[in-house]
């Protein structure tokens, strides 16, 4: 039998995941990162090569030990990683400096290319399907006006996922899924666009090779093998961004096809031809797909996933004993003691992320409205259910908006990653969006769809699609109830009205915005 390993560097945590080549996750090991504002520099957001390489090397040794397997029993790995995180590398290849996706240090370079450039923003977006808010270009340059030492090292740029393949390979190299987040890119040559660098006197020298997913970067170095357990014959396979892979893993391959990865954050994404132009009011992200010939718009909801990890870890010591007695995870128990809490969850609004403003993208201060001091009516259960109904609706008015652009309608949705696992929030979702729920048997679909790169680059599959299709399998469907659609549809409404109300709190300087876009 052969295997694929998958190494999916999300925004929380790193893992490496083994899988036959008919798609079965044969075993798991996962680890927990930060990535930490840097003393003296507010909203950064540094991604630590060093003891993450760490961390990613457990990873990869403990999944082949649980699995009781050998390197070469390995054909190939791929990786996948949160997008917008860049490594910039010096003329050896060593990382020099790297951010993960939501840094948002280089507030003053994004008011300088708006002030300098007039509608620069605008054009590369037309382009790149890409605003500044998580863009490369101003991180760069933050770099150069801050750490100018550093800066002039500088000889390669990649993604987190791509950092990881040069670990093992030795080789650095991109792929569009990825690199078009950068914002440095055009979406219909699916390449690098270097002349944006240029034109703001950013280095122009700097981008490596585009390589689609599925392509062989190389093979695992003779270091790398001693390190990580693997062989020097397994090959070193392209992957590509955890949103696009995560889409093939789900079997979302085709133009119109919707999907929902419910992981760290959020994302919706619908599938469209990779000719259509992002809309002209810039209010949705158009990133390429790991399918040639396709884009992906979609909508983002922030920190969904680390807010329901902050709720537990600080409201639920007493869950998280009766959950280790009980032998079960704390968030299967929260969940199970969230289905006894009637729909609306007695009122409560959570204020968290905002819905998808790409062109000015800010958020309220983290807030719950309208709470209760009736323990029977507010508490740990309510509050858990009200987080999970606001994760659905803020998704709803992202795919409304995505539909309003793209001209397509969406009456069903696959929805996976760790949000999936359980059911009542899959029908929730259901219910708020009043769409079928189809949830696959392989909830984990990022890995998925990065193992089947790396099949291909082993010629276990010809393609992506090819392999999508005769590896995805479906779990179990969530048919919405109209009732309470109805229902969640005037909570839509009320929360968007008392949404914009917390923002003017923010802009009057009165609470702190939870996340802001640099420049906004």
């Amino acid at each position: 039998m052969k295997y694929l390993m998958a190494i999916d560097a999300g925004t929380g945590s790193v893992r490496a995941v083994i899988f036959d080549t008919l798609g079965n996750q044969v075993s798991v090991a996962q680890k927990e990162w930060m990535h930490l504002e840097v003393e003296g520099v507010p909203n950064s957001m540094t991604f630590d090569t060093k003891t993450n390489w760490d961390l990613t090397l457990w990873c990869i040794q403990e999944s082949l030990k649980n699995a009781n397997l050998q390197g070469d029993d390995i054909v190939g790995v791929s990786a996948t990683s949160m997008r917008e995180g860049i490594i910039l590398y010096d003329k050896n290849g060593e990382a020099l400096w790297g951010v993960a996706n939501v840094d948002a240090r280089a507030d003053k370079e994004v008011h300088f290319l708006k002030e300098q450039y007039k509608s620069i923003e605008e054009a590369f977006y037309k382009t790149s399907g890409q605003t500044f808010a998580l863009g490369a270009l101003p991180r760069i340059m933050w770099l150069k006006n801050n750490r100018p030492e550093l800066y002039e090292q500088v000889a390669s740029v990649s993604m987190i996922g791509d950092w990881i393949l040069a670990k093992l390979s030795g080789i650095i190299a991109t792929d569009p899924s990825n690199a078009g987040t950068t914002g440095i890119f055009s979406l219909a040559n699916r390449g690098w666009d270097a002349g944006m660098a240029e034109k703001v006197g950013i280095k122009a020298d700097i981008f490596p090779p585009c390589l689609e997913p599925g392509t062989v970067i190389g093979n695992v170095t003779v270091n790398a093998s001693e390190l990580t357990g693997l062989s020097t014959s397994t090959r070193v396979v392209m992957g590509g961004g955890d949103v696009q892979l995560g889409a093939a893993g789900l079997g979302v391959v085709k133009e119109g096809q919707v999907a929902i990865l419910g992981g760290s954050f959020w994302q919706q994404v619908v599938n469209i031809k990779s000719d259509t132009l992002p809309p002209k009011d810039m209010s949705i992200r158009v990133n390429p797909h790991v399918i040639d010939g396709l884009s992906q718009a979609e909508g983002i909801t922030f920190f969904s996933g680390l807010i329901m990890r902050w709720f537990r870890d600080a409201f639920c010591d007493l869950e998280k004993q009766e959950a280790k007695k009980l032998g079960i995870d704390t968030y299967t128990l929260l969940e199970n003691k969230a289905k006894e809490v009637p729909v609306g969850s007695h009122g409560i609004i959570p204020i968290f992320s905002d819905s998808m403003k790409y062109s000015k993208w800010y958020h309220a201060a983290p807030a719950f409205l309208n709470l209760s001091i009736d323990p029977k009516l507010c508490n740990k259960a309510s509050m858990f259910r009200s987080l999970q109904e606001n994760a659905c609706i803020v998704s709803a008015i992202n795919l409304e908006k995505i539909k309003q652009f793209s001209n397509l309608e969406i009456d069903e949705i696959v929805f996976a990653g760790g949000a999936s696992k359980g059911t009542l929030w899959c029908q929730i979702l259901a219910d708020v969006t009043g769409c079928k729920i189809k949830i696959p048997k392989v909830t984990e679909a990022s890995a998925l769809g990065a193992a089947m790169a790396a099949g291909v680059g082993a010629n276990i599959y010809d393609n992506l699609a090819q392999a999508a299709e005769s590896l995805v399998v479906w779990d179990r469907e969530h048919i919405p109830n109209s009732e309470n659609f109805n229902t969640y549809s005037a909570i839509k409404e009320q929360w968007q009205e008392l949404y914009e109300n917390q923002l003017t709190l923010v802009d009057r300087g009165l609470t702190q915005s939870m996340w802001k876009a640099p420049g906004v």
